[in-house]
């Protein structure tokens, strides 16, 4: 039974502090397992920040984060260090990281168009950076081998287009071709890499693209479920996956989503 998965060791999630990010940093430790967290907050947000760790704490389990621009290189690497002086060995890395711009290609004042340098920076935060920190937590040897399990966040925003969302939609590509060279290139070493594709979900980072309200009626008016998927869904099928059993599952994009794709 899923609610009987145990599992041990660290996990390390980019982008713990809400949405998908929270709640599978909540379910890995309900399972066993030792949290590390990375965030980006203001003041304003940082008592949610607490309360995570409060409960990651209050089920017996470790919680360090860390508040931090996870796309900056010296930032990784402090991340990185202060993790190699804990002795922390990562078995599950989650990117989970939501920041980039939401404009379009082109607007009736050039100033409002997508730019070179908000595409650059959705690219590398959503998509690249996963690359980075896996190669720092490899070459550091902090990433457990074999078993050690690779999960990025991707949505049906890779197939499908939305007005606004096409920087993020080539993150989201990118990050899907990105997680199939990892498991390429990390398959003799016994690590996994799968990018996880979420059906549309009521977080704080969808409700920050134009237009959101009228996507989540979309998919609840054609749904087989008549529902939309909850990030509780999503943490619960990552922590089937974070299993030994699925040593073998490598390099796919994995629906969850409850039907709402293959409904048109």
């Amino acid at each position: 039974m899923a609610d009987e998965i145990r599992l041990s060791g660290w996990a390390l999630i980019l982008g713990a502090s809400s949405g998908f990010g929270e709640a599978c940093a909540l379910e890995l430790a309900r399972a066993g397992m030792d949290i590390a967290g990375v965030h980006l907050d203001r003041r304003a947000t940082l008592p949610n920040v607490e309360r995570i760790t409060g409960e990651i704490q209050a089920l017996g389990q470790q919680a360090a984060f860390f508040n931090i621009n996870a796309a900056d290189d010296g930032k990784r690497g402090e991340v990185v260090a202060q993790l190699a002086e804990r002795g922390v060995k990562v078995r599950v890395l989650l990117h989970s990281l939501a920041f980039g711009t939401l404009r379009t290609f082109f607007h009736d004042e050039p100033k409002e168009a997508l730019s070179r340098v908000q595409l650059e920076m959705t690219l590398d935060v959503m998509a690249n950076s996963l690359v980075y920190w896996t190669q720092d937590l490899v070459a550091r040897g902090l990433l457990v081998a074999p078993g050690g399990r690779i999960f990025a966040m991707t949505s049906a925003g890779s197939l499908h287009h939305w007005p606004s969302y096409g920087a993020v939609s080539a993150a989201k590509s990118a990050l899907e071709s990105h997680c199939r060279q990892l498991a390429l290139e990390l398959a003799p070493r016994g690590i996994t890499a799968n990018a996880i594709m979420a059906g549309v979900t009521d977080t704080p980072a969808l409700r920050k693209i134009p237009g959101n309200e009228q996507m989540m009626a979309r998919v609840l008016d054609k749904h087989p479920a008549r529902r939309l998927t909850t990030p509780a869904d999503v943490a619960r099928v990552l922590k089937a996956l974070s299993t030994e059993a699925t040593g073998w599952l490598t390099g796919n994009v994995i629906q969850v989503d409850g039907g709402e794709e293959i409904s048109g």
